[in-house]
C-alpha cells in the first residue's frame, strides 16, 4: 500500500503541477481550476489513498462500479461525480451517492432524476453535457445534446424539483469540426457557457479537460477538469 501511495502522490503531484502551470500561463489563479480524478475502474483502496492525499473531487462512468465504490467510502470528505452516460434506470442508484450528474442530455432523464432526487430528499447538481460533433439538434457518439438543445434542456433541469443546475459539461470530440482541435472545442463550449449564464448566472460550472488536454481545458477557461489515467495510471479493469 506504501508503494501504492507513493506512486499515486507522484502522479498526483505532477498533475499538480500542470495544472499550476497552464493556470499561470492563463494568467488565471490556481484555485479557479478544480481537479476531479476519474477513478473509473480502479478499487476503492486507491479512492481512500487519494483521499489521504487531499483528493476531495472523484467521478464515475459506470454506476456498478461507482455504487459499491461511494459505499466502502462513504466516510470519505468526498464529492462524487457521475459522468458517463446515464440510463435511466440506474437513476435511483446514481441519486444515492452522487453529488453532480454531468452527463445530461435529455428531458427524460431530467424528469426521472427530478423524481428519484425528491423521494431521496435530496438535491443533485446537474451539468448539461454539450456534444460539439452533433448537429444543432442532434446527439453526439459520446452522448451529449448539440449546442442547439441547451436552453431547453438547461431550463428543464432549472425548474425541476430536486435539481440544480450547475453549467456545462464536454468530451472533446473525435469527429466533425472539432476532431483534434481541442482548444477550439472548449473555446466553444465556453461560448456556450456564457450564454447560458445569462438566462442561468448561478451555472458557472464548466467541465473540460482530461489527462491530455487539460492545459488547453484551463487556456479555454475551465473550472473543473477530469483526469485519470495522469494520476491512477494504467491499470487492469476491475472485474
Amino acid at each position: 500500500m506504501t508503494e501504492r501511495k507513493d506512486e499515486l502522490a507522484g502522479n498526483l503531484a505532477k498533475v499538480e503541477e500542470r495544472i499550476a502551470a497552464a493556470c499561470a500561463a492563463a494568467g488565471r489563479p490556481r484555485e479557479d481550476v478544480t481537479l476531479i480524478v476519474v477513478t473509473k475502474t480502479y478499487p476503492a483502496e486507491d479512492v481512500r489513498i487519494l483521499a489521504e492525499l487531499g483528493v476531495r473531487h472523484v467521478a464515475e462512468n459506470r454506476d456498478q462500479d461507482a455504487a459499491p465504490k461511494a459505499a466502502a467510502c462513504a466516510d470519505l470528505p468526498l464529492t462524487w461525480h457521475f459522468v458517463g452516460q446515464l440510463q435511466t434506470n440506474k437513476v435511483r442508484s446514481v441519486v444515492g451517492y452522487a453529488h453532480h450528474v454531468q452527463s445530461i442530455d435529455r428531458a427524460k432523464l431530467v424528469t426521472v432524476l427530478s423524481k428519484e432526487a425528491v423521494r431521496a430528499g435530496r438535491e443533485v447538481g446537474c451539468l448539461i453535457q454539450v456534444a460539439l460533433d452533433a448537429g444543432e439538434s442532434g446527439r453526439g457518439e459520446r452522448g451529449g445534446v448539440a449546442p442547439g438543445g441547451i436552453e431547453e434542456l438547461a431550463d428543464l433541469v432549472a425548474r425541476s424539483p430536486g435539481l440544480r443546475l450547475d453549467g456545462l459539461m464536454t468530451v472533446a470530440p473525435l469527429t466533425g469540426e472539432y476532431a483534434g482541435r481541442q482548444q477550439a472545442a472548449f473555446e466553444r463550449l465556453m461560448d456556450l457557457s456564457t450564454g447560458l449564464r445569462r438566462a442561468h448566472p448561478a451555472a458557472n460550472m464548466v467541465s473540460a479537460g482530461m489527462s491530455a488536454d487539460l492545459e488547453q481545458a484551463v487556456a479555454a477557461g475551465a473550472t473543473h477538469v477530469r483526469v485519470g489515467t495522469a494520476v491512477l495510471g494504467v491499470r487492469p479493469r476491475l472485474g
